[in-house]
């Protein structure tokens, strides 16, 4: 029978859970699931009402980096409260699209300060909330309700839906609500049960539950909703067994994955979190687990980001293919180097200027003593020439630059890339011994065949 909800708060809970099949090792002797969620916010709202916290008509002021925000703003629209929350200018355009069409007020705040800075946005949502009348900031990082209510619903709709078959759970921590509240119940069924954190690399978390100080002050990732460079109330590392750091290009990366393997469009903070468990679990679990992941975030809040060529790009996150291509493609390809011609110090000018016009070459390899000491190009010849500052029978000697580097067969074409952007040519054995020049001219011509 149809079941129809009163309005959308009812619809709260009981997210699926999928099994993953594409995305992970093939060899794996592990189990994965996903755990499709958006965080239940219900509960802090009705806490703030019961206490008197909140008076219909007043307004809800949170710092949110965005997954806590939306479903705040949906509970604020329907119970008829103003919103306003404050976040970090990485979050994703849609996301701050997405709060201001369910009616709430954004504030934007810069990411790379200091808690403490005034301008942070836990101080400025702080600041806002001594300002609002009759408003409540929810505080969803040191509010107790937000670990208890994980504890009380999404800790026991896990377990039902896993039938109890459970062996890791690995959730991030941005208030740390959802880790220590689901953590706390899942150890309480089974005291085996492994509860792990994936960490952005940048985040202090992982320092502080290894170390128990920070290692490495925290720095700028773009992952967003996850990990911290301050302790929320609500990380409780007496129920976690261990942290796993995830760096924003792998995270990136997992994004793109999961949609194209999965079907699953989820955003970097999930892609995140499975590929932190599928690391941990490679590495430390040398029996079959079954793996649960909590993937937070919607993939259609990061359109212009994970999901953006052009942003990937501009952030060093999209693969390039010459990372994948190496030297000895090139020289099997039909644009590969030919032979080298090769001069020696004691040449001149001119009999190096009719070398080049012969060859139909533009830069040559310099000998001395059967030892290549540097390479000569025409613009080091022609250019003095013709201003009179070089004589046609001079030696070449005093005019070999040092820019020439010895390429390896398996170096990839990107780190070739690479020294060309320096102005240096490469020179190479190939299989048979032979020395071949490599040009920035002959890359760009195989790239152009490939139709890289």
């Amino acid at each position: 029978m149809a079941q129809i909800y009163d309005n959308i708060l009812e619809t709260i809970g009981n997210t699926p859970i999928i099994r993953l099949h594409n995305i992970v090792p093939k060899d794996t002797i592990h189990e994965y699931y996903a755990k499709v969620e958006y965080f239940n916010a219900m509960a802090l709202i009705e806490a703030a009402e019961k206490s008197g916290e909140i008076k219909p008509g007043g307004t809800i002021i949170e710092a949110t980096s965005g997954n806590t925000g939306m479903g705040l703003a949906i509970v604020c629209a329907v119970k008829g409260y103003k919103a306003i929350f404050v976040m970090p200018d990485k979050i994703s355009e849609e996301k701050r699209a997405i709060l201001r069409a369910y009616g709430a007020k954004v504030v934007i705040t810069p990411t790379a300060v200091e808690p403490e800075d005034p301008r942070s946005y836990l101080s400025v949502a702080n600041k806002l909330r001594e300002m609002t009348p009759n408003s409540f900031i929810t505080n969803q990082y040191h509010n107790p309700e937000n670990p208890n209510q994980h504890y009380k619903t999404t800790g026991p709709e896990i377990w039902e839906q896993m039938d109890g078959q459970i062996d890791a759970f690995f959730a991030g921590a941005g208030t740390g609500g959802t880790i220590s509240g689901v953590g706390k119940y899942l150890k309480e069924k089974n005291p085996n049960c492994q509860i792990v954190c994936p960490d952005p690399v940048g985040s202090i978390l992982y320092d502080l539950y290894y170390h128990k100080k920070v290692m490495s002050p925290p720095k700028p990732y773009k992952v967003e909703g996850v990990g911290e460079d301050m302790l929320p109330d609500n990380v409780h590392m007496d129920v976690i067994d261990g942290f796993v750091q995830v760096s924003d290009q792998e995270s990136f990366a997992m994004t793109r994955e999961i949609v194209a393997k999965e079907a699953i469009c989820v955003g970097p903070s999930s892609a995140m979190c499975l590929k932190g468990a599928i690391k941990y679990s490679e590495e430390n679990f040398k029996e079959p687990k079954k793996v649960l992941v909590m993937m937070p975030d919607s993939g259609r809040a990061y359109l212009s980001k994970a999901f953006n060529d052009a942003w990937l790009k501009d952030n060093g996150f999209l693969p390039s293919p010459l990372k994948e291509m190496r030297v000895k493609d090139l020289l099997g390809s039909s644009v590969g180097p030919k032979s080298v011609i090769t001069t020696t110090v004691d040449k001149t000018v001119i009999e190096v200027v009719q070398l080049l016009k012969d060859k139909g070459i533009s830069q040559v390899p310099v000998y001395s003593d059967k030892q290549i000491v540097g390479i000569l190009d025409e613009s080091d010849l022609l250019r003095p020439l013709a201003m009179g500052t070089l004589k046609p029978n001079e030696p070449i000697i005093h005019l070999v630059k040092g820019n020439l580097i010895w390429a390896e067969l398996d170096d990839t074409l990107q780190h070739l890339s690479d020294h060309f952007q320096k102005g240096y040519v490469a020179l190479v054995k190939d299989p048979q011994g032979d020395i071949k020049i490599i040009t920035k001219i002959d890359l760009l011509e195989y790239i152009g065949e490939l139709g890289v």
